[in-house]
Protein backbone atom coordinates (compact mmCIF):
# COMPACT_ATOMS: atom_id res chain seq x y z
CA UNK A 1 0.00 0.00 0.00
CA UNK A 2 2.20 2.82 -1.20
CA UNK A 3 2.28 5.39 1.75
CA UNK A 4 0.18 3.67 3.93
CA UNK A 5 2.59 1.27 5.55
CA UNK A 6 5.25 4.11 5.57
CA UNK A 7 3.09 6.73 7.78
CA UNK A 8 1.11 3.71 9.64
CA UNK A 9 3.10 4.04 13.28
CA UNK A 10 3.02 7.66 13.21
CA UNK A 11 -1.34 7.54 12.35
CA UNK A 12 -1.84 5.27 15.52
CA UNK A 13 -1.03 8.17 17.83
CA UNK A 14 -2.99 10.82 16.11
CA UNK A 15 -6.97 11.12 16.26
CA UNK A 16 -8.78 8.79 13.72
CA UNK A 17 -10.84 11.76 11.35
CA UNK A 18 -13.27 8.49 10.72
CA UNK A 19 -16.43 9.39 12.44
CA UNK A 20 -19.10 7.14 15.38
CA UNK A 21 -21.14 5.27 13.54
CA UNK A 22 -23.04 5.56 16.96
CA UNK A 23 -22.96 8.70 18.20
CA UNK A 24 -23.84 7.16 21.98
CA UNK A 25 -21.81 7.80 25.00
CA UNK A 26 -21.25 3.55 25.85
CA UNK A 27 -17.93 3.59 24.67
CA UNK A 28 -14.68 3.26 26.38
CA UNK A 29 -12.49 5.41 24.73
CA UNK A 30 -13.62 9.39 24.23
CA UNK A 31 -11.44 9.23 20.55
CA UNK A 32 -11.69 6.51 18.13
CA UNK A 33 -7.40 5.69 17.42
CA UNK A 34 -6.03 3.13 14.70
CA UNK A 35 -5.20 -0.66 15.81
CA UNK A 36 -1.79 -1.63 16.57
CA UNK A 37 -1.02 -3.93 13.34
CA UNK A 38 -1.88 -3.48 9.93
CA UNK A 39 -4.44 -5.96 8.55
CA UNK A 40 -2.84 -9.60 6.47
CA UNK A 41 -3.52 -10.27 3.09
CA UNK A 42 -6.43 -12.67 4.43
CA UNK A 43 -8.23 -9.83 5.91
CA UNK A 44 -7.83 -7.83 2.85
CA UNK A 45 -10.04 -9.79 0.68
CA UNK A 46 -13.03 -8.24 -0.28
CA UNK A 47 -16.26 -9.35 1.12
CA UNK A 48 -17.96 -12.04 -1.14
CA UNK A 49 -21.21 -10.60 -2.04
CA UNK A 50 -24.12 -13.10 -0.83
CA UNK A 51 -28.48 -12.74 -1.03
CA UNK A 52 -29.00 -11.81 2.43
CA UNK A 53 -32.48 -10.82 3.93
CA UNK A 54 -32.71 -7.22 5.89
CA UNK A 55 -31.74 -7.39 9.47
CA UNK A 56 -34.53 -7.57 11.78
CA UNK A 57 -32.55 -4.37 13.63
CA UNK A 58 -31.18 -1.22 12.21
CA UNK A 59 -33.73 -0.55 8.93
CA UNK A 60 -36.49 1.89 10.13
CA UNK A 61 -36.31 5.62 10.33
CA UNK A 62 -34.48 7.37 12.58
CA UNK A 63 -33.01 10.57 14.16
CA UNK A 64 -29.65 11.31 14.79
CA UNK A 65 -28.57 14.72 16.34
CA UNK A 66 -32.01 16.55 15.14
CA UNK A 67 -31.80 14.76 11.69
CA UNK A 68 -34.17 12.44 10.22
CA UNK A 69 -32.94 9.51 8.09
CA UNK A 70 -35.15 7.51 5.84
CA UNK A 71 -33.62 4.55 4.84
CA UNK A 72 -33.83 2.66 1.29
CA UNK A 73 -36.31 -0.09 1.17
CA UNK A 74 -33.76 -1.68 -1.75
CA UNK A 75 -30.12 -0.77 -3.02
CA UNK A 76 -30.84 -1.44 -6.65
CA UNK A 77 -29.02 1.35 -8.60
CA UNK A 78 -27.54 3.23 -6.12
CA UNK A 79 -24.20 5.10 -7.11
CA UNK A 80 -23.23 8.34 -5.03
CA UNK A 81 -20.10 10.28 -4.99
CA UNK A 82 -18.48 11.99 -1.89
CA UNK A 83 -16.19 11.33 0.72
CA UNK A 84 -15.32 7.99 2.80
CA UNK A 85 -13.71 8.40 6.63
CA UNK A 86 -13.16 4.92 8.40
CA UNK A 87 -13.54 4.03 12.40
CA UNK A 88 -11.06 1.48 14.20
CA UNK A 89 -10.33 0.69 17.88
CA UNK A 90 -12.63 2.60 19.74
CA UNK A 91 -15.69 0.24 18.25
CA UNK A 92 -14.16 -2.41 17.53
CA UNK A 93 -16.04 -5.69 19.44
CA UNK A 94 -19.24 -3.05 19.71
CA UNK A 95 -22.23 -3.83 17.95
CA UNK A 96 -23.67 -2.46 14.99
CA UNK A 97 -26.82 -1.33 14.15
CA UNK A 98 -28.10 -4.25 12.92
CA UNK A 99 -26.70 -6.59 15.79
CA UNK A 100 -23.66 -7.85 14.60
CA UNK A 101 -19.76 -6.86 16.28
CA UNK A 102 -18.02 -4.22 14.20
CA UNK A 103 -14.77 -5.96 13.67
CA UNK A 104 -11.52 -3.32 12.23
CA UNK A 105 -10.42 -5.74 10.17
CA UNK A 106 -13.39 -7.14 8.05
CA UNK A 107 -14.68 -5.80 5.05
CA UNK A 108 -17.92 -3.90 6.63
CA UNK A 109 -18.89 0.03 6.23
CA UNK A 110 -21.42 1.79 8.09
CA UNK A 111 -23.99 4.12 5.94
CA UNK A 112 -27.05 6.07 7.05
CA UNK A 113 -29.65 5.56 4.55
CA UNK A 114 -28.69 1.63 2.68
CA UNK A 115 -30.71 -1.09 3.79
CA UNK A 116 -28.68 -3.26 6.22
CA UNK A 117 -26.91 -5.25 4.94
CA UNK A 118 -25.93 -4.35 1.28
CA UNK A 119 -22.93 -5.08 -0.28
CA UNK A 120 -21.15 -1.82 -2.40
CA UNK A 121 -18.31 -1.47 -4.33
CA UNK A 122 -15.98 1.47 -3.18
CA UNK A 123 -13.57 3.03 -5.15
CA UNK A 124 -11.36 5.70 -4.63
CA UNK A 125 -11.13 8.62 -7.02
CA UNK A 126 -7.72 9.85 -6.31
CA UNK A 127 -5.89 6.06 -7.10
CA UNK A 128 -8.54 4.05 -8.66
CA UNK A 129 -8.46 1.68 -5.67
CA UNK A 130 -11.71 -0.42 -4.91
CA UNK A 131 -12.91 -2.49 -2.56
CA UNK A 132 -16.07 -4.69 -1.85
CA UNK A 133 -17.41 -3.76 1.69
CA UNK A 134 -20.44 -5.07 3.26
CA UNK A 135 -22.68 -2.12 4.85
CA UNK A 136 -23.83 -3.76 8.70
CA UNK A 137 -24.32 -0.13 10.68
CA UNK A 138 -25.30 3.49 10.49
CA UNK A 139 -23.07 6.26 10.06
CA UNK A 140 -21.28 8.43 9.68
CA UNK A 141 -23.16 11.83 11.08
CA UNK A 142 -21.16 14.34 9.37
CA UNK A 143 -21.84 16.70 6.55
CA UNK A 144 -20.26 15.65 2.73
CA UNK A 145 -19.50 12.02 4.47
CA UNK A 146 -21.39 9.57 2.36
CA UNK A 147 -19.63 6.09 4.39
CA UNK A 148 -17.62 5.14 6.92
CA UNK A 149 -15.40 2.31 6.24
CA UNK A 150 -13.77 -0.52 8.53
CA UNK A 151 -9.92 0.07 9.36
CA UNK A 152 -8.76 -2.77 6.98
CA UNK A 153 -11.25 -1.23 3.62
CA UNK A 154 -9.83 1.86 4.38
CA UNK A 155 -6.43 0.51 4.39
CA UNK A 156 -7.00 -1.18 1.08
CA UNK A 157 -7.66 1.68 -0.28
CA UNK A 158 -4.82 3.46 1.07
CA UNK A 159 -6.91 6.34 2.72
CA UNK A 160 -5.52 5.84 5.98
CA UNK A 161 -2.92 9.00 5.65
CA UNK A 162 -5.90 11.34 4.68
CA UNK A 163 -8.10 9.89 7.09
CA UNK A 164 -11.10 10.69 4.31
CA UNK A 165 -10.67 9.96 0.67
CA UNK A 166 -13.24 10.96 -2.32
CA UNK A 167 -14.73 8.02 -3.16
CA UNK A 168 -17.64 6.29 -5.27
CA UNK A 169 -19.89 4.02 -3.96
CA UNK A 170 -21.95 1.67 -6.30
CA UNK A 171 -24.46 -1.06 -4.76
CA UNK A 172 -23.72 -4.52 -6.07
CA UNK A 173 -26.63 -6.23 -8.49
CA UNK A 174 -26.73 -9.72 -6.51
CA UNK A 175 -27.68 -11.44 -9.89
CA UNK A 176 -24.41 -10.53 -11.06
CA UNK A 177 -22.09 -9.68 -7.85
CA UNK A 178 -18.88 -10.57 -9.02
CA UNK A 179 -19.02 -9.17 -12.35
CA UNK A 180 -20.12 -5.73 -11.58
CA UNK A 181 -17.22 -5.72 -8.99
CA UNK A 182 -14.35 -6.56 -11.90
CA UNK A 183 -13.80 -10.13 -10.02
CA UNK A 184 -14.08 -13.62 -10.53
CA UNK A 185 -16.25 -15.75 -9.03
CA UNK A 186 -14.28 -17.45 -5.82
CA UNK A 187 -14.30 -21.39 -5.71
CA UNK A 188 -12.61 -21.51 -2.52
CA UNK A 189 -14.26 -22.34 1.27
CA UNK A 190 -16.67 -20.29 3.31
CA UNK A 191 -16.83 -20.46 6.81
CA UNK A 192 -20.77 -19.74 7.98
CA UNK A 193 -20.17 -16.50 11.22
CA UNK A 194 -22.78 -17.24 13.92
CA UNK A 195 -21.77 -14.51 16.17
CA UNK A 196 -19.09 -12.57 17.34
CA UNK A 197 -18.12 -11.20 21.09
CA UNK A 198 -15.25 -10.61 23.30
CA UNK A 199 -16.37 -12.73 25.80
CA UNK A 200 -15.45 -16.59 25.24
CA UNK A 201 -17.28 -18.37 27.60
CA UNK A 202 -20.65 -17.02 25.92
CA UNK A 203 -19.43 -17.95 22.68
CA UNK A 204 -18.76 -21.40 24.86
CA UNK A 205 -21.82 -21.56 25.52
CA UNK A 206 -23.51 -20.83 22.70
CA UNK A 207 -22.04 -23.51 20.67
CA UNK A 208 -22.93 -25.84 23.53
CA UNK A 209 -26.58 -25.21 22.46
CA UNK A 210 -26.07 -25.78 18.62
CA UNK A 211 -27.31 -28.82 17.09
CA UNK A 212 -25.47 -31.88 17.13
CA UNK A 213 -24.51 -31.73 13.29
CA UNK A 214 -23.89 -28.29 13.66
CA UNK A 215 -21.78 -28.22 17.20
CA UNK A 216 -19.24 -30.95 14.75
CA UNK A 217 -17.83 -28.34 12.63
CA UNK A 218 -17.87 -25.43 15.04
CA UNK A 219 -14.95 -23.90 15.75
CA UNK A 220 -14.28 -20.33 17.34
CA UNK A 221 -11.51 -18.19 15.67
CA UNK A 222 -9.96 -15.60 17.57
CA UNK A 223 -8.76 -11.90 16.19
CA UNK A 224 -7.44 -9.09 18.28
CA UNK A 225 -9.61 -9.97 21.80
CA UNK A 226 -12.53 -10.27 19.53
CA UNK A 227 -14.07 -14.08 19.36
CA UNK A 228 -16.13 -15.79 16.27
CA UNK A 229 -18.23 -18.96 16.20
CA UNK A 230 -18.10 -19.86 12.96
CA UNK A 231 -19.22 -23.53 11.56
CA UNK A 232 -16.75 -25.04 8.34
CA UNK A 233 -15.11 -24.75 6.50
CA UNK A 234 -17.16 -25.94 4.01
CA UNK A 235 -16.52 -25.66 -0.43
CA UNK A 236 -18.59 -22.97 -1.84
CA UNK A 237 -21.69 -24.89 -3.50
CA UNK A 238 -22.61 -26.50 0.13
CA UNK A 239 -22.03 -22.93 1.83
CA UNK A 240 -25.30 -21.34 0.77
CA UNK A 241 -27.31 -24.42 1.89
CA UNK A 242 -25.41 -24.45 5.25
CA UNK A 243 -26.30 -20.77 5.79
CA UNK A 244 -30.03 -21.28 4.97
CA UNK A 245 -29.67 -24.25 7.51
CA UNK A 246 -28.26 -21.76 10.37
CA UNK A 247 -30.62 -19.34 9.84
CA UNK A 248 -33.40 -21.61 9.95
CA UNK A 249 -31.97 -22.88 13.47
CA UNK A 250 -32.02 -19.33 14.99
CA UNK A 251 -29.34 -17.61 14.01
CA UNK A 252 -31.33 -15.02 11.17
CA UNK A 253 -27.98 -12.88 11.55
CA UNK A 254 -25.53 -15.26 10.47
CA UNK A 255 -23.30 -14.80 7.46
CA UNK A 256 -20.67 -16.29 5.00
CA UNK A 257 -17.21 -15.38 5.15
CA UNK A 258 -14.10 -16.61 2.91
CA UNK A 259 -12.22 -19.41 4.44
CA UNK A 260 -8.89 -18.42 5.09
CA UNK A 261 -6.15 -20.78 4.41
CA UNK A 262 -3.54 -19.82 7.27
CA UNK A 263 -6.30 -20.67 10.21
CA UNK A 264 -5.19 -23.47 12.56
CA UNK A 265 -6.94 -24.39 15.22
CA UNK A 266 -5.03 -24.55 18.77
CA UNK A 267 -5.42 -27.37 21.65
CA UNK A 268 -8.57 -25.58 23.25
CA UNK A 269 -10.50 -25.46 19.83
CA UNK A 270 -10.00 -22.06 19.26
CA UNK A 271 -8.94 -21.04 15.94
CA UNK A 272 -5.41 -19.15 15.70
CA UNK A 273 -5.40 -16.69 12.73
Amino acid sequence: MRAASLLYYSLITVLVVGCSSDPSGRYSQHHDSAPTRLPTQAELRNAVPVPEPHSPQGNRDYEVFGKQYEVMEQADGYVEEGYASWYGNKFHGHLTSNGEYYDMYSMTAAHTRLPLPTYVKVTNLSNERSVIVRVNDRGPFHPERIIDLSFAAAYKLDMLDSGTAHVRVEAINLKTPLASAGEQPATSSYHIQLVASSDKQRLSQIKDQLPTTLKEIATTEQNDGLYKLVLGPVPEHESHNLLEQVRASGYPKAFRVKATQNTTAAPDGTAQN
